[in-house]
């Protein structure tokens, strides 16, 4: 049968399709059917390869199809429930081929935390009382200004309502307002799950329990954690009191290219994200990173390069300055340097001392870029991911190079939320 008959001929098609599906059954059944029983389907379906074959049209072809069709209800065993088999095979033929998809070409991927702001955004919150708004490791006064600061952004909290609420959803944005139903301490329950999405947390106030219906994702911190109950654990609310008055902003979801990087290198400048397990072993346990969990970071050095960070918050590979005319750098590098460091803004990136001088605790301590002195060279087949909010990222700055095995691809198309983030723009 030609290919040009194929596509104009509704009986060549239906005929085509009627001796496919009569040669997959018979395959399948081969080792269980008696030579005979083979010998009479081969025939039949021989019989109408050459009604096809020889051009044969209308009644001839229909013939041959009937005949086929007679032969396989005689001879083929009948599949119990085929209905259903059906079903089952195309579903287990659909996630065959996601999880080819998944696997060689595209993966879906949640930013979870900040440290790749603002180019792409984590899960964000207003308030956030966690420690990556609040640095517990200054002084009590500051804490306490910290803490007060975030008390405001709750208070000042509006929630809208109609269009307005529906607009920011497409945003990303979602509120949690819970209000406690009887005084009494506050006791949280587990969130529960069906397949990816939360489905409801629930939790316990003077013996009443309340229920959050879907909530959104908190990221690597728990509600309790951002709405800060555990600045005073014992508290106890009374009816009518605001238990949880939260904005909260959903990470940016990307899907990450894994087939570039099966033809070449990854290229400095890049968005790449890398498995954790290629980070060093005694710095997972000192930072506490888990093994088994993607990051995202910027790619800055590569195999065998002389790596150190300026005062200027520029990076300097084998003594060459990068700066905003580099290739993929020209938002990192576009800061003024009148002005200070800032979080989830492009500054730069800090070592050690420029971070000491700001105060930037979270990031004072870098173990491999303690001043502008120290120089890392990366070593062969390795390579340095950082991220872009230099002022709380946790990347190569604490814990050196991972194996370029570890890269499993790079960032390519941001399709949620519908920000300005949104597409393939963001490199």
């Amino acid at each position: 049968m030609t290919i040009l008959r194929w596509f104009i001929s509704q009986e060549a098609r239906n005929a085509a399709a009627m001796r496919k599906h009569i040669r997959r059954i018979l395959s399948a059944q081969r080792d269980v059917l008696t030579p005979q029983a083979i010998e009479n389907v081969n025939r039949a379906l021989a019989d109408l390869t050459g009604a096809l074959d020889s051009g044969a049209k209308g009644d001839a072809v229909k013939k041959e199809m009937g005949k086929s069709e007679q032969a396989a209800n005689k001879w083929l065993k009948p599949y119990p429930h085929a209905a259903w088999r059906e079903n089952v095979e195309v579903l287990l033929v659909a996630l065959t081929v996601a999880m080819a998809i998944r696997t060689f070409f595209v993966q879906p991927f949640k930013i979870p935390t900040g440290s790749m702001q603002p180019t792409l955004f984590g899960v964000t919150s207003e308030p956030d009382f966690s420690p990556s708004k609040i640095d517990f490791s200054a002084d009590r006064a500051k804490i306490e200004a910290q803490i007060s600061e975030q008390a405001k952004l709750r208070n000042a909290l509006v929630i809208p309502t109609g269009w307005e609420r529906l607009k920011e959803w497409f945003q990303g944005v979602s509120y949690i307002h819970v209000i406690a139903q009887a005084d009494g301490e506050i006791e949280m329950g587990q969130m529960r799950h069906f397949l990816i999405f939360n489905l409801k947390q629930t939790l316990s106030i003077g013996g009443v329990e309340q229920t959050i219906w879907f909530p959104p994702d908190f990221g690597e911190q728990p509600i309790e954690k951002r709405a800060g109950l555990f600045l005073d654990p014992h508290h106890i609310f009374h009816k009518g009191e605001d238990v949880f008055k939260m904005k909260v902003g959903a990470g940016d979801h990307l899907f990450v290219d894994r087939l570039t990087y099966n033809f070449r290198k990854p290229a400095r400048g890049e968005i790449i994200v890398f498995e954790t397990a290629g980070i060093p072993e005694d710095m997972r346990d000192r930072y506490h990173i888990p093994a088994d969990e993607f990051y995202i970071k910027r790619l800055v050095a590569l195999p065998g390069e002389k790596v150190s960070i300026g005062d200027d918050r520029h990076i300097r590979i084998n003594g060459r300055r990068l700066d905003a005319s580099t290739p993929h750098f020209e938002n990192l590098y576009g800061f003024d340097p009148a002005q200070p460091p800032r979080e989830s803004q492009f500054s730069g990136h800090l070592n050690g001392a420029v971070a000491q001088k700001y105060g930037l605790m979270n990031v004072a301590e870098l173990p491999q870029f303690p001043d502008e002195e120290a120089v890392y060279d990366v070593p062969a087949n390795s390579c340095m991911p950082m991220g872009d909010n230099t002022c709380n990222s946790l990347d190569s700055r604490f814990w050196g190079a991972i194996p370029e095995d570890y890269v499993i691809g790079k960032s390519f198309f941001v399709y949620w939320p519908l920000t300005k983030r949104f597409g393939w723009g963001n490199q």
